[in-house]
């Protein structure tokens, strides 16, 4: 590969880190106050699960035209437009005078950050080959998490400052600023060649029959619900049932759940990078399997810890085990695209995954409103762990090619 191919890369590469940085920051600014400014409206645990619900069935709407629109128009273009969406969203989500209102804000704002992903997710399978996508993957995946780690401790400190609408109001601008970077500073990739592959050509395949050929292949259908099951425990676990349970059990507030969420995903972002190495040296599965499990272990230990110290612990847990699992799925996923459909790909993976978004939230809900929060984490643990068995068990390996591949 050439110098000048290797230095483009790296440009795009760290323009996406920035944008996605600016783009997540501003998400995990909300983390913390979600529930909390959605109890405001005077409605029971399900119903705040819904408004995570609505969030994640608004990106599992806007995978396929993401994709669509970044094969058709570019991917610069398709990234600014879904930076917009997300600041439109956010912002109605600060306005917001009632429930109802607060919920299609809500969707909204999720039809943009899932349009931002999957583009960004597309970009990075454009310039990079299997031999390089681990590391590559890990440090976008590492900003990522990282960013939304991060978010919760200004988050908090702006809600308990400002009030709790001020940290969707941060989330509006920052996703504003990263449509402005998208637009003036990402290159486009739909025609980039790197190691010797050439610039992919216009696919001739309709769209949706390259993303139902992809999730005919048993790996591909099961990276997918290895995806699907992280949101479910992300989503419906860490975002809706873990910081009212540090509330309720431990009388934390806002600020400090924030802060120990913080520190976890900070100490992800150091694991990310080896992680991608391990993934590009010894294959995607000695990856996607620890870390499921590891993440099985951080719900366990949010569900017993009985004080701040072992709260941290279980956030340091989770911060590393979900970086560590966050780029090994999508580089498996991108792995099963053939030249030309680096689009469908990815479109189909998230769009799969995010199905998570839907179902776990709310069904979590209603575990914590029957059965209480520590039983709505014990089956998080239960889900993730499983799944990881069993793409331990069945899912074939993708890199390093098996022999006569």
């Amino acid at each position: 590969m050439s110098t000048d191919t290797r230095a483009e890369q790296r440009r795009i590469l760290i323009w996406m880190c920035v944008f996605i940085g600016v783009n997540q920051a501003g998400f995990g600014a909300i983390i913390p106050v979600l529930p909390l400014y959605a109890q405001d409206f005077g409605v029971p645990a399900s119903a705040i699960g819904s408004t995570i619900a609505i969030y994640g069935l608004a990106r599992l709407l806007s995978a396929p035209p993401g994709g669509r629109i970044a094969d058709r128009l570019g991917r610069r273009p398709s990234l600014a437009i879904g930076g917009a969406i997300c600041a439109l969203g956010n912002l109605g989500c600060a306005l917001a005078g009632s429930f109802p209102e607060f919920v299609a804000a809500r969707f909204v704002a999720g039809l943009g950050a899932g349009w931002v992903q999957v583009v960004g997710s597309v970009i990075l399978a454009d310039i990079s080959t299997p031999s390089e996508r681990g590391r590559m993957l890990s440090i976008y995946q590492g900003v990522f998490l990282c960013a939304v780690g991060v978010g919760p401790l200004p988050g908090g400190l702006l809600a308990e400052n400002f009030g709790l609408a001020a940290p969707f109001a941060v989330y509006a601008v920052a996703s504003g600023a990263a449509a402005v970077l998208a637009w003036f500073v990402v290159p486009e990739t739909r025609a980039f060649a790197v190691g010797g592959r050439p610039a992919a050509l216009p696919p001739t395949v309709p769209f949706m029959l390259q993303m139902r050929a992809l999730v005919s292949h048993t790996g591909f259908a099961l990276v997918c619900l290895v995806g699907l099951v992280n949101a479910i425990v992300r989503t419906g676990g860490l975002f809706g049932v873990v910081p009212v349970l540090a509330a309720d059990q431990l009388g934390l507030g806002p600020g400090v759940v924030g802060a120990a969420l913080a520190l976890g995903s900070v100490l992800g972002l150091l694991a990310s990078y080896p992680a991608g190495w391990l993934a590009d040296r010894y294959g995607r599965k000695p990856i996607i399997v620890p870390s499921a499990l590891a993440t099985a272990g951080a719900f366990v230990a949010f569900c017993l810890a009985p004080s701040l110290l072992w709260f941290g612990v279980a956030c340091i847990i989770w911060g590393v085990a979900s970086a560590v699992n966050g780029a090994a799925p999508a580089a498996y996923a991108a792995d099963n695209a053939r030249p030309g459909m680096n689009a469908a790909a990815m479109s189909a993976y998230r769009m799969l995954s995010d199905v998570g978004y839907v179902i776990g939230p709310i069904g979590l809900g209603l575990v914590v409103d029957g059965y209480g929060a520590e039983a709505a984490l014990a089956v998080a643990a239960v889900l993730v762990g499983g799944v990881g068995l069993l793409f331990a068990r069945y899912a074939p390996e993708t890199w390093p090619r098996p022999p006569g591949r």
